[in-house]
């Protein structure tokens, strides 16, 4: 398999989180310049379909996209330490998690950094008004996790899951304009703290 990557960009860096707790090793990784408009090249097109990074070549006929998607296929193949869910219950409590971190968290920090950093300025038209209202947005989730935080170590579960990857890189991606979270949400601060001593975070994943 061949995961086509890039290190600056947020959604590539939760795959690499995620291949890092399960020890996954065995997975080609391929650099993209997305600056360069490596992922807009036909023939990178015609593997995944959309100019989107990260990409999971697995063989000569199937590419798949979408950051998500393309851990619970790693999951499957690699099932411990399991970060989607042991049974229906869990995994549907995970699940919700996860798509409160993305849609609520993770993307709109995404698109603050996107429309606010100038370095992006050369692959997004910026607006300004777009990275306020999306940072705000964030902030007033992060309201709702801290309070999750304050009765679970964990966002999802009683150990670590994909819910807290995108959350956690959501997150410190968002350091590119300086966003940390306030220091009254004393939950998330000690999991933030938490999560970037993994070795996952240490090893510059």
């Amino acid at each position: 398999m061949k995961l086509y990557d890039s290190r600056r960009a947020p959604n590539p860096r939760r795959v690499r989180w995620f291949m890092a707790e399960k020890g996954i090793e065995d997975v080609e990784i391929i650099d993209i310049d997305i600056f360069g408009g490596q992922h807009r090249t036909p023939d990178y097109l015609a593997r995944t379909g959309l100019p989107n990074v990260p990409a999971l070549e697995i063989d000569a006929t199937t590419t798949i996209t979408e950051s998500v998607a393309i851990c619970r296929y790693l999951e499957s193949v690699y099932p411990e330490p399991n970060l989607f869910g042991r049974d229906p219950l869990e995994t549907a409590v995970i699940e919700m998690w996860t798509r409160r971190a993305e849609m609520m968290l993770s993307t709109p920090l995404m698109m603050a950094v996107r429309h606010a950093h100038p370095a992006l300025a050369a692959i997004e038209t910026q607006i300004p008004e777009i990275a306020e209202t999306n940072r705000r947005a964030a902030e007033r989730a992060l309201k709702v996790f801290d309070r999750r935080l304050a009765e679970s170590e964990f966002i999802a579960a009683d150990r670590l899951t994909i819910a807290d990857i995108l959350a956690v890189t959501g997150i410190d991606f968002a350091r590119m304009v300086r966003f940390r979270p306030d220091a009254e949400l004393v939950n998330v601060r000690r999991w933030l703290e938490q999560m970037m001593q993994r070795p996952a975070a240490k090893a510059g994943v």
